[in-house]
């Protein structure tokens, strides 16, 4: 909202949302391309393009999944490090730390969850503290807005013509990220038969109902803080100390979860290529790999999050160069390979200028949301303590 304003960030949000649905349910009816019911993104290229496009999509979906993870990695160590100064007033603990430390916690719990099967109970539990995330931040941004002078909602208070027309385009990249994963067929791969209608009634749902107090959170703590929001909502509001700590520990706890989540294709990846599928997940071959493989993959995680904190960047560059591509320019390229035939020749030409116009958007963001990291990294220097 704070790169777009009131009118540019809701338009954003809501063409975000419809775009993504509609680029989702592409890729849902295309679950059982062939007769066959293909349970990760790359497979599903590689049936219909071949092998080389196997390799590519991988590449593309494990370069967004390790940035959603170190995405991950930079909001929990933001959390835990708000916990720490509201605890201690002198703040000497400092981002990095604190991020090293979320990398710890992350790794012990990637190695006692060996599959997402696993994560049945750990589900609902990332669902309570998102709700707490979600009263607590919208309650106290509510009080705070009633209480607070008039806000400043323009744009940008400062800065010329092309930064602010380059916040923008990197805007959109962050909108894109904001509702999409690049690991639909993965999650589809869970659903019961039949997979595509029943995965349509969970698009549907998550778009609608589910997006409602996402669009909660970001109005309100927008209208409460208006330019001045932070990317981390809870370093804006004001309260009582233990209710702002019982929020920041539901995001981090909550985050923590929901990195294990994204990260799954990667454990699944280095588990079958190192494993034993022949030994029980929980033998003692099967728990050196995922201590080792898992562990390393965090390590790394969380040394560029500590060395690069800047997450609206990472959230930035995530969605172009990773999100936009798989979810939007390689669906709709994908759906004409498959339903070509059966396509109007209007239905043919709207989804290529959804092609064209989407890859046009992923270059232009990219170089947007390079030039901020640039910027960022400039004026902040590595391991900086935001």
């Amino acid at each position: 909202m704070v790169p777009l304003g009131w009118v540019g960030g809701t338009l954003g949000l809501i063409a975000a949302a419809f775009v993504s649905l509609y680029a989702n349910t592409l890729l849902a009816r295309l679950h059982e391309t062939g007769g066959i019911r293909h349970t990760r993104y790359r497979d599903l290229a590689g049936h219909i393009y071949g092998r080389k496009m196997y390799y590519l999509t991988w590449t593309l979906q494990y370069i967004n999944l390790f940035m959603i993870s170190t995405g991950f990695i930079i909001l929990a160590g933001q959390a835990l490090k708000a916990i720490y100064t509201l605890h201690n007033n002198e703040a000497t603990l400092k981002l990095p730390y604190c991020i090293a430390f979320t990398g710890i916690i992350c790794s012990i719990f990637a190695f006692g969850i060996p599959h997402l099967s696993a994560l049945r109970l750990w589900l609902g539990v990332s669902t309570f503290l998102s709700c707490i995330y979600i009263i607590v931040a919208i309650g106290l941004s509510i009080h705070d807005g009633l209480n607070s002078p008039a806000r400043d909602y323009e744009i940008s208070s400062s800065g010329s013509s092309k930064s602010k027309m380059f916040g923008s385009i990197a805007a959109a990249a962050n909108l894109v990220f904001a509702f999409n994963s690049g690991m639909l067929p993965e999650i589809q791969a869970t659903i019961k038969h039949p997979s595509v209608k029943n995965m349509q009634k969970a698009l549907s749902l998550q778009f609608t109902a589910g997006i409602v107090p996402f669009y909660a959170v970001t109005f309100i703590g927008y209208w409460a803080y208006g330019s001045s929001t932070s990317s981390y909502l809870l370093n804006s509001v004001h309260g009582a100390k233990w209710i702002k700590i019982l929020a920041n520990a539901a995001a981090f706890l909550q985050t923590v979860i929901s990195l294990h989540i994204c990260a799954s294709p990667m454990y699944e990846f280095l588990d079958t290529k190192f494993g034993r599928s022949n030994e029980s997940v929980y033998s003692v071959r099967n728990w050196i790999v995922r201590v080792v493989a898992r562990g390393t993959y965090l390590t790394v995680t969380t040394f560029v999050g500590a060395l690069l904190p800047f997450l609206g960047d990472f959230m930035n560059i995530s969605g172009a160069v990773s999100v936009i591509p798989l979810t939007f320019v390689l669906a709709n390229h994908m759906y004409i390979k498959v339903k070509g035939k059966d396509l109007s020749l209007l239905g043919k030409t709207w989804h290529w200028a959804n092609v064209w116009f989407f890859a046009f958007l992923s270059v232009v963001a990219a170089v947007a949301a390079l030039r901020f990291m640039v910027i960022d990294s400039t004026a902040y220097h590595v391991f900086a303590d935001l």
